[in-house]
């Protein structure tokens, strides 16, 4: 029984520490106006082993949070579009939304291949180096007071498709990184876009069996109601060899008008808090000294995909050179869904430590970089603006 105290005392204190440090990196992130991501990555990096602290990384605890955080984010993610905003954004920017995938995919896959990770690096690398981090963009959007801008649809559009595309890849991905052989991974992968589908269409009609079996007025069960149905869906997805964090997506995508709504406004702040100790878990796990040796390629996957988001924002219909170059900055940052990507591949051991480190790096690097280039850009606009004026 004193082992047990002693554990559960252990566990709190350590939970507790977690939890109050992410605050503070999270006021920090506040006040010098950048996403808390990079910060929770390099705390974790730095508490943990190989780090200056050493933290082992095998609390039962912390790790069942940060998947969970993962689970949260992905049902988030569901319940900010329905099915018809999400074919409808896919119309909108079909062009750009080729251009994003070709130019941004293909710098992870030849770095993948030339690091000597295979076909299934270069699946992983190029999730992480084609998706853009809608939470980087929300925040500068209200950061920089840039919402009201012409671009910004085509902008959140763009997202939208980017996160739509997630659906039928994480399945795929994780039938690949399980090494299933080809007529099992062809069934698999084949299941998983039948639920896709099936999903997208019942949300595009709208369930009246979904709706009337929840009442917005009652938010205590509905949170209740709906991040359980996550959580189970995730975990019969795992068990079924889904992608459990796809699983959520699509809970989340079955929900809309105002009961999605409701849902989505009062997980927002779980989110918030599983989703920085998820960041915090995946830096724990991360050996800091394999980062020196992935920084050229870290460095140069930086350089050429912050330059093929600028491409992407260039082909965005109806934009001129101001918007055009906003956009390439709004997009530049890639954070919580290329986490989430590493993060399978980690759990998976089907890729070297090494992976993780240029992750990590990589997704450091344009998570400050981008919003730096953003200030630089609305600066940019306003002395254009004043010379105009003079």
């Amino acid at each position: 029984m004193a082992v047990t105290q002693a554990s559960g005392a252990k566990l709190f204190l350590e939970f507790g520490l977690l939890l109050l440090g992410l605050g503070v990196l999270a006021r920090v992130a506040h006040r010098i106006g950048i996403s808390p991501i990079p910060l929770y990555l390099l705390a974790g990096l730095f508490f943990g082993q190989g780090g200056v602290v050493g933290i082992p990384a095998s609390n039962g605890f912390v790790h069942a949070m940060s998947e969970l955080g993962v689970v949260v984010l992905l049902l988030l993610l569901g319940l900010e579009y329905s099915a018809r905003e999400l074919l409808s954004g896919a119309r909108g920017t079909a062009h750009s939304a080729i251009v994003d995938v070709v130019a941004n995919a293909t710098p992870g896959v030849v770095v993948a291949l030339v690091m000597g990770w295979g076909l299934k690096g270069a699946m992983v690398l190029a999730g992480v180096t084609f998706i853009s981090s809608s939470s980087v963009v929300s925040q500068l959007l209200g950061d920089l007071g840039w919402r009201a801008h012409p671009e910004v649809p085509k902008v959140v559009g763009l997202l939208v498709v980017e996160d739509l595309l997630m659906a039928p890849y994480l399945p795929v991905l994780t039938v690949l990184l399980a090494g299933a052989s080809l007529v099992k991974g062809l069934i698999s992968v084949g299941v998983a876009m039948v639920i896709v589908a099936v999903v997208v269409a019942v949300s595009y009609r709208g369930s009246r069996v979904v709706q009337r079996s929840l009442n917005s007025r009652d938010q205590v069960s509905l949170l209740l109601i709906v991040l359980g149905a996550a959580a189970a869906a995730a975990g019969l997805a795992e068990a079924a060899g889904f992608s459990a964090a796809v699983a959520a997506f699509l809970v989340g995508l079955l929900l809309t008008g105002e009961i999605a709504e409701v849902a989505r406004h009062r997980l927002d702040p779980i989110r918030d808090v599983l989703a920085a100790v998820f960041f915090a878990y995946f830096g724990l796990n991360t050996d800091p000294s394999k980062i020196p040796g992935v920084l050229l390629p870290a460095a140069i996957l930086t350089v050429v995909t912050l330059g093929t988001k600028a491409l992407v924002a260039w082909s965005l219909p109806g934009t001129d050179r101001m918007g055009r170059l906003r956009a390439a900055t709004l997009l530049g940052a890639r954070g919580e869904f290329s986490i989430v990507i590493a993060g399978i591949a980690a759990a998976s051991g089907a890729l070297p430590p090494r992976f993780e480190a240029l992750a990590v790096a990589y997704v450091l690097a344009t998570a400050i970089l981008a919003p730096l280039l953003a200030r630089l850009v609305q600066h940019l606009g306003r002395s254009t603006a004043l010379v105009s004026a003079s």
